[in-house]
Formats: structure tokens, sequence, C-alpha cells
């Protein structure tokens, strides 16, 4: 029986580059800004303005994906794409981002409602 060694094709696929910057790139800010909260980075000052910039920037990016499935469904209804794959994908994309979002929001309300129930 003959093997085939595919971890030397891994390294060559597009999808794994796409996977790597696309996991890297989400990540990176929501890495940062637990470092900032978490104490792990001493500027205590900003801390609370990047968890807040980057709850906007989430929220922006649901916006623009929202956007981009609504004009590729636009794009089929009217006949000027066939392809199916992409409005799969932007639809995807859109419900994904705004379950997370959705996800954030929900846990932000909790942390708020529990710091209001704190007795002194």
């Amino acid at each position: 029986m003959m093997s085939i060694d595919l971890s030397s094709l891994w390294r060559t696929s597009s999808l794994s580059d796409m996977y790597t910057d696309y996991s890297t790139n989400s990540l990176s800010g929501i890495v940062n800004d637990y470092k900032k909260v978490s104490g792990f980075d001493t500027d205590n000052d900003s801390a609370f303005e990047n968890v807040f910039q980057s709850a906007l920037n989430l929220v922006e990016q649901t916006n623009e994906y929202s956007n981009i499935a609504e004009e590729e469904e636009l794009n089929y209804a009217m006949g000027l794409s066939e392809d199916t794959h992409t409005l799969l994908i932007a639809q995807s994309k859109a419900n994904t981002s705004l379950m997370f979002t959705v996800a954030v929001r929900d846990a932000v309300i909790d942390a708020y409602k529990e710091i209001m129930n704190m007795q002194f």
C-alpha cells in the first residue's frame, strides 16, 4: 500500500494560508484587549477605551458582512450572478458574525447586571 505525506501539501494550499490569516487577524485585537483588561499590560487608563473600540470594530465588521450578503442576494435575485457558492459564503459570514456580536453583547449585559447587583 502506498502512503502519501499530506503535511507537505498543507503548506502549499492557499486555503490554509487564508485560514491562518483570518484566525490570527481577527483574534489579535481581542487578545491584546484581554491582556490590557486582565492586568498583563500596565496602561489601565486606555484598557476600557481599547475594549470599547474593539467592540465598535466588531459591530462595523458585522455591518459590512451584512451589506455584502445583501448585495450578493440582490445580484442573484436580479440575475446578475448565478454563483450560489458566493451567495452562500456571504450569508454564512454575515450570520456567523451577527451571532458572535449578539453573544458578546449578551456577555456585556450580563457583566453590567452583575456589577449593578454588587453591594459594598
